[in-house]
């Protein structure tokens, strides 16, 4: 048990130190991306542990709130730095240690320093550079011709470079949307007008993956539905204004080469066979494995999950479309994640998830819709694009529900004396 208890073997320490762990840890969960109410579950959850069993806690996208009990003094953390995908997994796991009596309270702050001091475990210029096997990898499940998978590998060097020249120079870092919907969409539909591929459209959401915000609706509309309302339509209208600000990109694109709006139709020129769409989802997984700087030991068990959820989302979707397949690729990823958990020395459930959540989200599948409201079908587009992230997003509550089942007892009962 943590020396901040405020009461730990009947010695009274004081709440501050305690106030303040907590604090840092939520700011720290919050800057990996977890949704708010998830934050503020792990928080209440530690204070029990921690002998704080009425603590209060407030978070919001930027910042939360503590306070012990309801008589003391509260304190507010905003958060100012995001973390990479290693960093949170290291303090999803300092926060189970913390609760299991492995870890206490000083060394924890002292431990969750290192960790946000961390080093990253490839160079930046790596991991921008992810983004080519991604948009190839997702261009070979969305439109499997050729032409269009190189042309998607050069975009995904222009998304690299924009990414590396975004993170050099922050006062640019608001334009990268538009600028990254801009040249893409540029260099493809210049190619489609000399009739050197086809279905263009596609080609540009695949080669865009990497940076469209689907992973962010998603968590706003999860938090909306968990009653976290002030931090989902802030998700939400972010989101939002980020993926206006890519239609944007494309939309004065067409208009500066001069093609017409059909030239934008959700069309896709080959329908691709189980073998090529596991290939790209590999191709796919490996990018944003290197490209989200995941922990080495946990990979082989999150491409395990990956590949279920993909699986069942491929299945459901291509029969019951794009928002059962979400809820199911979803769901199937929280119940494989919680499977991997219980196994010895397997990684913590979020771990496991958040590679598959950000593979199952619908970034590339139902923003497709959303993409082609500047062809004119704007309320239908609009309509299958909430759909789709609407199931993921119910699927994600679920998921959030069967991580929650306890690890079952192996151990025979014993028999009474």
């Amino acid at each position: 048990m943590s020396c901040m208890s405020p009461s730990v073997r009947g010695i009274e320490a004081p709440a501050a130190p305690l106030r303040r762990l907590l604090l840092e840890l939520g700011e720290a969960l919050l800057g990996g991306g977890l949704p708010v109410h998830d934050v503020e579950e792990e928080l209440h959850r530690l204070g029990r542990a921690l002998g704080a069993p009425e603590v209060r806690v407030a978070a919001l996208a930027n910042g939360l709130f503590v306070a012990l009990d309801p008589d003391e003094a509260t304190g507010f953390q905003p958060v100012r730095t995001a973390l990479r995908f290693e960093q949170t997994a290291d303090v999803l796991h300092l926060v189970q240690r913390l609760r299991t009596g492995e870890i206490d309270g000083p060394a924890a702050l002292v431990e969750l320093d290192g960790i946000r001091r961390a080093p990253a475990r490839w160079p930046a210029w790596v991991a921008d550079l992810a983004a080519l096997p991604v948009g190839m990898g997702v261009c070979l499940f969305l439109q499997p011709v050729a032409a269009n998978v190189l042309v998607a590998g050069v975009g995904s060097l222009i998304v690299a470079g924009l990414t590396a020249l975004a993170r050099r120079l922050p006062l640019l870092r608001p334009l990268l949307p538009v600028t990254a919907g801009f040249l893409v969409a540029l260099l493809v539909l210049s190619l489609a007008r000399a009739s050197l591929l086809d279905g263009p459209l596609r080609t540009i959401v695949a080669t865009l993956a990497i940076l469209l915000p689907g992973g962010l609706l998603v968590t706003g509309l999860s938090e909306i539905a968990a009653g976290a309302a002030s931090a989902g339509t802030a998700r939400l209208v972010s989101g939002a204004v980020q993926l206006a600000l890519f239609l944007t990109g494309v939309a004065a694109a067409a208009t500066a080469i001069g093609v017409p709006a059909t030239a934008l139709a959700n069309v896709q020129i080959a329908k691709p066979s189980w073998w090529v769409i596991g290939l790209g989802l590999a191709i796919a997984v490996a990018g944003l494995v290197v490209n989200v700087h995941t922990p080495p030991p946990a990979i082989p068990w999150i491409v395990a999950v990956i590949a279920v959820s993909a699986t069942a989302q491929v299945m459901v979707g291509s029969t019951h479309g794009a928002a059962v397949g979400g809820l199911a690729g979803a769901v199937t990823a929280a119940a494989a994640a919680t499977v991997v958990h219980w196994l010895p020395g397997g990684p913590l459930w979020r771990v496991l998830y958040l590679p598959a959540f950000w593979i199952v989200v619908p970034g590339s599948f139902g923003l497709l819709n959303t993409a082609q409201i500047e062809v004119g079908n704007g309320l239908q587009s609009v309509l299958a694009a909430v759909s789709a992230v609407f199931g993921v997003s119910i699927g994600t509550l679920v998921g959030s529900v069967i991580s929650r089942i306890p690890r079952p007892s192996l151990a025979p009962p014993r028999l009474p004396a």
